[in-house]
């Protein structure tokens, strides 16, 4: 799509019903020429996702205004080209990559914070905004919007919305759905709907905000969303403990609970986790810690004091050692190091990463973490297994070089084993990340076939050309 290394929109459905060049020049009557990139050099960017897969659109669409989109999916469904919206483009499951090619619509200059209430405790935003400015921009109200995933600095509001989000904050107060009052969104046929409302109760009709949460950009286009927030707390304070094993470290997240705490974040390290960080940033782990565990409290500063005590005691009745109590913000900042340490320490292990999130009961994050390690010395592959205790999230990387193709081949052998594990422990093959395209071929060790069947009479019935992100989940 353009001048001198331009190829033709894929055909959708084997019709097309204009030049390529009549496409492009429709575009830029739509959002303006400058909004409209062909180069090749300037679509790359849009080709990928934290996957590390290309797949270059033949143009990239920068709108600014939810009419403006909702021109653009109306000529999609004239001329059957493909469609795909993009955010931050942080994923880990290809949902907002171009795989079928056609235009990519970028959100980024759809970025305002519109209205921002503390009386009815909401905010409405475009979804090109940060997650980080965001929560900036609230707190600055002495407000709070708590989900936080690990990407929030370069994550869009609209892809956490579309991806249903989580983060370590889950485990006290939930993910991206919990907080998403309302929507407008460009349908796939051109039409722009509101859902939801500035209230949060709210019963009248079928859910579509709950619908179009999680829907992997599928089944629309979000152009604003009004968020629910809660008062900003007081102040945070974390807790750090070793253990010789995940078992004694996981036994200790049943126990806050009872102990009637409920911690803001409890997030365990595995034993290759604490190995590698240590070999690569010299934290002073002894040998003898097989897992490590980080809990954070929030809230009123004397129930802040209280809790983080009650955590302390109970990781140390635990056999937790080596127990670290935050005193200030400082110290807090100091003993989380270790949880940002790990993505730059586990690239030396290998060039390629199979960053997987899924997800079981609480209780079964030990032996869920047991076998997967198995599977990974079975199948010679190196394995990091750290995440979100409180939630029963855990990261599962299993680590290899890109240009061997037989550890690939294994490295992928022990990704199927550790979803069907996942699985058959009670849980699922995604607590966060999403399918797109990367788990579409595990999709029915998840979901039954009767489930499936249900979503794509849903997609057809919203997208019955099939122009918007094709090529995701039920590929």
């Amino acid at each position: 799509m353009s001048s001198h290394h331009e190829k033709p929109l894929r055909e959708r459905r084997a019709r097309t019903s204009a030049s390529d060049a009549d496409v492009v020049a429709r575009l830029r009557e739509i959002a303006g020429a400058e909004n409209v990139l062909i180069d090749a050099d300037k679509v790359e960017p849009y080709a990928q996702d934290a996957v590390k897969e290309k797949f270059p659109p033949e143009a990239v669409v920068l709108p600014q205004t939810a009419q403006e989109i909702a021109s653009i999916m109306q000529l999609a469904n004239e001329r059957l080209f493909p469609v795909t919206a993009r955010g931050g483009g942080v994923g880990y499951s290809g949902g907002a990559v171009p795989i079928d090619g056609g235009i990519v619509i970028g959100t980024d200059r759809m970025s305002h914070i519109k209205e921002i209430n503390a009386d009815d405790l909401y905010v409405i935003t475009e979804p090109g905004v940060t997650t980080y400015a965001l929560q900036q921009a609230v707190e600055a109200h002495n407000l709070f919007y708590p989900p936080d995933p690990s990407s929030y600095k370069n994550s869009f509001i609209g892809g956490n919305i579309a991806e249903n989000a989580g983060g370590i904050r889950s485990a006290k107060y939930g993910v991206t759905k919990h907080y998403v009052l309302g929507l407008e969104v460009v349908m796939p046929t051109s039409e722009i709907i509101r859902t939801g409302g500035l209230t949060s109760k709210n019963v009248v009709g079928f859910d579509l905000t709950g619908l179009i949460c999680g829907s992997e950009g599928m089944l629309g286009i979000i152009t604003e969303a009004t968020l629910r927030l809660l008062p900003l707390p007081e102040t945070t304070a974390t807790v750090r403990a070793t253990f010789r094993t995940m078992t004694e470290a996981c036994a200790c997240v049943p126990r806050f609970n009872r102990a009637r705490v409920t911690p803001v974040a409890i997030e365990v390290l595995d034993r290759n986790a604490i190995r590698a960080v240590e070999t690569e940033f010299a934290f002073g782990f002894g040998a003898d810690a097989g897992a490590l565990l980080l809990v954070a409290v929030d809230g009123h500063a004397d129930e802040v004091e209280r809790a983080s005590r009650v955590v302390e005691q109970v990781v140390k009745d635990g056999d937790g050692f080596d127990v670290i109590r935050s005193a200030n913000r400082e110290e807090e900042e100091r003993l989380w190091d270790v949880r940002r340490a790990l993505s730059p320490a586990i690239k030396k292990f290998g060039t390629m990463k199979f960053n997987e999130d899924v997800v079981v009961p609480r209780s079964r994050v030990p032996e869920l973490i047991e076998r997967v390690e198995e599977a990974g010395r079975r199948y010679e592959t190196f394995v990091v297994n750290f995440g979100h205790a409180g939630d029963g999230n855990i990261h599962v990387n299993f680590m290899c070089d890109r240009d061997d193709a037989e550890a690939m081949r294994r490295a992928r052998a022990a990704v199927r084993e550790t979803f069907a594990i996942a699985v058959e422990l009670g849980g699922t093959i995604s607590g966060e990340h999403g399918i797109g395209y990367v788990k579409a071929p595990y999709l029915d060790m998840a979901l039954g076939a009767t489930t499936i069947d249900a979503m794509k009479r849903i997609k057809q019935a919203l997208d019955p050309n099939g122009v918007l992100n094709p090529g995701k989940m039920f590929a």
